[in-house]
């Protein structure tokens, strides 16, 4: 792959990454030495009509040259791209690279003056925790295990699939959590995301039965604020999970609402007024779909003052945003239509009800249609992460189910398809919304990293991945230890405390001193991300910042070493390879063993 053009929205290429409506902002776009581009054009699209203006050359540094365009901000998303002009025509850049042939406007470059997510975002490392699976406090063992459940002890196997998987319950409550937050900050997190915390019938509670209490089985109301205390004591955040989609039928107002037809929580679901059937996602008749269609379900769930959104982000608890759980569904049925209108209402609640707080959008599949509408900050990137970093790393002839139990799972790919999977979904969003997406190798709804990759070392070069790419990268609890699970349920495994010999200690260690030089390299939070090389077996990709700039490799296998025109000396910060010297050809070469993950600091 040889290196190109290049622009991206991050601040060495946008200086202003807040842009207001109506203000005009340089934007850059380097040209690699030898690249013979003889005249830019930026084009953008204000007010749905095409217009050019010519770059000029702001600078000349190591070769490259860095041409200038304004862009003015006309639309609260506004697109450009830029023409760039030499002996055989012009090609366009967009947002999904180099092309000479016309493309659409979806591909463009987007600056957004939508209000921005909070700026602590872009430096957060996410710990994911499944409240029932985590940790027991001794206040646990004096709990009666309710009607529901089938009561397991700490080293009952989880049953992957069957009836009684949402029974099966472990007894872990919050102030185990609190117990177990060093755990945390040895591993190098700052912010704890928890599952449902509501009362429910079921151990993973998105069948919520309330959303004024915390579930008593988890402590209760005290032990949150006990946990969102001790959370704040270490500067760190705490994230909540909301299901906008539905409740649980045995919910207060479902409840309400299928005993009275005159009920006015009658609105608030899909009631057939004939059959008296009602809608549920995707057939589970346990988890009623909410109509947010209804006036009366917007005031409840959101705008009112005492609404549940709001309530859980004010002191005491004062959680710091909400994970929202099938948003993509959220608002969708038949001709309804409400997603985009009930992402933008709930951002502006959070909004009010705390400047500062965070709205984040499951989604599993084409998030794309949904961002950069004054909504979801970001998404959770199953299909633009998750699923390439697997499809390059998976192990084995066997299938490995994706989140959505694609037919034959998980294809294999070799680090083409990779790549080209990643830039199509980053291309069709702004680099804001990319940015504030979780990363992450799993999570409770699908398979463990360690089954995908099946040994420590290609577990290793996706957690490099994780801890260098952009975005926000979320780690599934006990990821970091190495358990294993074959599915989203599988995946639910109880942390062995008890048995720290069944730890590996190495992934440990490896996911620490990643997450340390991610915390140590501003380049890795804020950086752009410019691809220099692909083959099949290997990755290398430049993060660029006004700070400095790292060069990672990524190799699944062994292959033949490869050299890079063009960049300077680095020294290796995480890996261990040798430090990079330019040869008598300005090349430097990167090793070719493997699997390996290897980062330099260029000077």
């Amino acid at each position: 792959m040889s290196v190109q053009p290049h622009h991206d929205g991050s601040a060495t290429y946008v200086p202003e990454q807040a842009p207001a409506l109506g203000q005009t902002v340089p934007v850059f776009v380097r040209v690699p030495a030898g690249v013979d581009v003889r005249q830019v054009h930026v084009r953008t699209t204000g007010d749905g009509e095409p217009r050019f203006a010519e770059a000029t050359v702001d600078r000349r540094a190591g070769g490259d040259v860095w041409w200038r365009a304004d862009v003015e901000v006309r639309n609260p998303v506004s697109n450009y791209r830029f023409m760039l002009s030499g002996p055989k025509g012009y090609r366009w850049l967009n947002a999904s690279g180099l092309v000479d042939h016309d493309v659409p406007d979806n591909g463009d470059f987007k600056l957004v003056s939508y209000a921005p997510p909070p700026a602590w975002a872009r430096d957060a490392v996410i710990y994911q925790i499944l409240p029932d699976r985590f940790a027991r406090s001794s206040a646990a063992d004096d709990r009666t295990p309710p009607d529901w459940a089938i009561p397991c002890d700490w080293d009952t196997p989880v049953i992957g699939r069957g009836p009684e998987t949402p029974r099966q319950f472990y007894g872990g409550d919050l102030d185990g959590i609190t117990e177990r937050l060093d755990h945390l900050d040895r591993l190098g997190v700052n912010t704890v995301y928890l599952t449902p915390i509501f009362p429910a019938r079921s151990n993973h509670r998105y069948d919520a039965s309330s959303f004024d209490t915390v579930d008593p089985l988890l402590g209760g109301d005290a032990a949150l604020v006990r946990l969102a205390d001790a959370v704040r004591a270490r500067g760190w955040r705490l994230l909540g999970d909301i299901t906008s989609n539905h409740t649980g039928d045995a919910h207060e107002w479902f409840t309400s609402a299928a005993s009275d037809v005159h009920a006015p929580e009658r609105e608030l679901y899909y009631f057939d007024g004939v059959t008296g059937d009602y809608e549920s996602w995707n057939g589970v008749k346990s988890l009623p779909k909410l109509n947010w269609g209804s006036p009366e379900l917007r005031r409840r769930f959101a705008t009112a003052d005492d609404s549940l959104l709001r309530r859980w982000l004010r002191p005491p608890y004062g959680l710091d945003g909400w994970r929202v759980d099938v948003a993509n569904m959220t608002g969708r049925r038949g001709a309804d239509a409400y997603t985009h209108e009930v992402a933008r209402l709930l951002r502006e609640v959070v909004a009010d009800t705390r400047a500062d707080g965070l709205l984040l959008a499951e989604h599993g599949h084409d998030h794309t249609g949904d961002l950069d509408r004054d909504g979801w900050h970001g998404t959770m990137n199953y299909v633009g992460f998750t699923d390439p970093v697997w499809s390059w790393l998976r192990h084995g002839d066997d299938p490995v189910p994706n989140f959505l139990g694609t037919p034959g799972g998980v294809a294999r790919r070799d680090a083409g398809g990779v790549l080209a999977t990643m830039n199509t979904y980053r291309s069709l969003i702004s680099w804001r919304s990319y940015v504030h997406s979780w990363q992450l190798l799993g999570s409770h709804d699908s398979a463990r990293i360690r089954t995908v990759v099946g040994d420590a070392a290609r577990q290793e070069v996706a957690a490099g991945l994780l801890a260098t790419m952009p975005g926000t990268p979320v780690i599934f609890a006990g990821d970091e230890l190495g358990l294993t699970g074959t599915n989203g349920e599988g995946s639910r495994t109880p942390m062995p405390w008890h048995r720290p010999e069944s730890w590996d200690q190495g992934i440990f260690a490896a996911y620490r001193s990643l997450l340390a030089l991610r915390r140590g390299e501003p380049a890795l939070r804020h950086g752009g991300l410019r691809w220099v090389h692909a083959d099949a077996d290997s990755l290398v990709f430049l993060r660029e910042a006004p700070t400095g700039t790292v060069l990672v490799l990524a190799r699944r296998a062994a292959g033949t070493p490869v050299r890079l025109a063009g960049l300077p000396a680095g020294e290796n910060v995480y890996g261990g390879a040798p430090a990079l010297r330019p040869d008598a050809d300005g090349a430097v070469t990167v090793p070719g063993d493997g699997p390996t993950f290897q980062v330099w600091r260029l000077v």
